[in-house]
């Protein structure tokens, strides 16, 4: 008995270690979704988004009021039921739907214990009612994200309650799901790079609650838009909507800085995305050349060259770059800004280069194979967004059928069991996309 127990236990742990190495690996495009209708940026249904984003942040949930740190969101264009109807078609198509705080208007406070309780009661009971699979900070006004202190040891009230109420929810939806919840943040640049200049109120304000929270979270995507010139880690000051900018600012956020209130140690590449506007219109200031995005990501992942007067500290580069953050998926979405101009970028930059384009129902549909090279599984990204079933099958350079599957496009293909070499895959006779496998 006991060695039955054992030898599941340790079952379970490696199923357990290689789904959170997959996940790991799954580039990132994360979109912030308007719980809103404009005119410029017209409300989207979420079962109706670009297929490529894989990470959808729900905007916002705010505070019944600046003293009352309840939290609050409803649909507004949907009913409860069918927003959370469309929650769970993208969750069952392997995307993450995060609940977003914050925003441009929302100010968070939370100055004392009552209030730090309200938050967390608030956003527990969000989280489940409509199946959120976690949380977005993006905090941009309010006395919870100010430099104080060390950023290893914070002193404002604000700052520590708002730390200690995230891992309180973290902790709630371990306890209820068995696994962990997803934590994002999405700081303006004076937030973080900012602290290099100056450490103090907003300047640097993140710095203390990334550096508490390191470990639970799974992306920060600063905000390369909407800001003032800033300091990248070569001394010079560099200017948004520019390729040196993204990359001065990015390479800041992975490698770290010194500050006044310390040093900021920096996160893995795997934790960090490139947040920009998808078009002119979707923020104040910042947007960047579509073909500018590219040569500077290109340049940080160290696939090409210098795009401007910025070098990079690693000559090599980030491969691991985590992907892109956008907003907005509504504003990708308009056709003045190219439809879905953001998600083909991303697309071009995160996705292998394998693509196959195939018309059906009057309609033309990208297919792609990533990771290329692959190692221990492989998926099929589509923007098609009819994810019904498809004949699968997997032959090598001989020709040999070495799989094959009647399946959906969104699930994983286990190749361990493959040799390292050359194949081709084929998705109902009709596409043909080559891959690597190289264990």
């Amino acid at each position: 008995m006991k060695k039955f127990l054992m030898t599941t236990f340790i079952f379970a742990l490696l199923f357990f270690v290689k789904m959170n190495i997959i996940e790991a690996q799954t580039p990132a495009l994360v979109g912030y979704w308007h719980n809103w209708n404009t005119t410029d940026a017209p409300f989207i249904p979420l079962n109706n988004i670009d297929t490529t984003y894989n990470v959808i942040v729900v905007s916002f949930a705010v505070p019944t009021s600046y003293n009352d740190m309840t939290m609050v969101f409803v649909p507004e264009q949907y009913t409860t039921a069918n927003f959370i109807s469309h929650i769970q078609q993208l969750q069952n198509s392997g995307k993450k739907v995060l609940l977003s705080i914050g925003g441009a208007t929302g100010v968070i406070n939370i100055a004392d214990n009552t209030q730090k309780q309200n938050f967390i009661n608030s956003m527990n009971n969000l989280i489940t009612t409509y199946g959120f699979d976690g949380i977005d900070i993006d905090i941009e006004h309010g006395d919870c994200i100010s430099a104080s202190g060390t950023i290893a040891a914070p002193t404002d009230p604000g700052t520590l309650n708002l730390i200690n109420a995230i891992q309180s929810i973290m902790a709630t939806f371990q306890q209820n799901h068995g696994h962990k919840m997803w934590l994002t943040m999405a700081p303006e640049t004076a937030y973080v790079q900012g602290g290099m200049s100056g450490y103090g109120s907003i300047w640097g304000g993140y710095l203390p609650l990334i550096h508490a929270l390191r470990n639970e979270l799974d992306i920060v995507s600063v905000q390369l838009y909407n800001s003032g010139t800033i300091y990248g880690l070569d001394g010079n000051i560099y200017t948004q909507g520019t390729a040196d900018f993204i990359i001065a600012l990015t390479e800041a956020t992975i490698r770290g800085f010194n500050t006044a209130g310390g040093f900021f140690e920096g996160l893995p590449a795997s934790k960090v995305t490139v947040g920009l506007p998808a078009c002119v219109t979707a923020a104040g200031g910042g947007f960047t050349d579509t073909a500018d995005v590219a040569a500077a990501i290109r340049y940080l992942k160290g696939e090409g060259t210098k795009p401007g007067s910025y070098t990079l500290i690693n000559p090599d580069g980030y491969p691991d770059l985590r992907g892109m953050m956008t907003w907005s998926i509504n504003w990708d979405a308009v056709n003045c800004c190219g439809a879905y101009t953001f998600a083909q970028n991303y697309r071009n930059l995160f996705l292998p280069s394998v693509i196959n384009n195939i018309n059906e129902n009057h309609k033309t549909y990208s297919y792609y194979i990533y990771p290329n090279p692959a190692n221990d599984y492989l998926k099929i990204v589509s923007n098609n967004d009819l994810l019904d079933f498809k004949w699968i099958t997997i032959t090598d350079l001989n020709g040999k059928v070495v799989f094959s599957k009647f399946m959906e496009l969104n699930q994983s293909i286990n190749i361990e069991d493959l040799k390292n070499g050359i194949y081709f895959l084929s998705i109902d006779q009709k596409i043909n996309l080559k891959f690597i496998v190289q264990h």
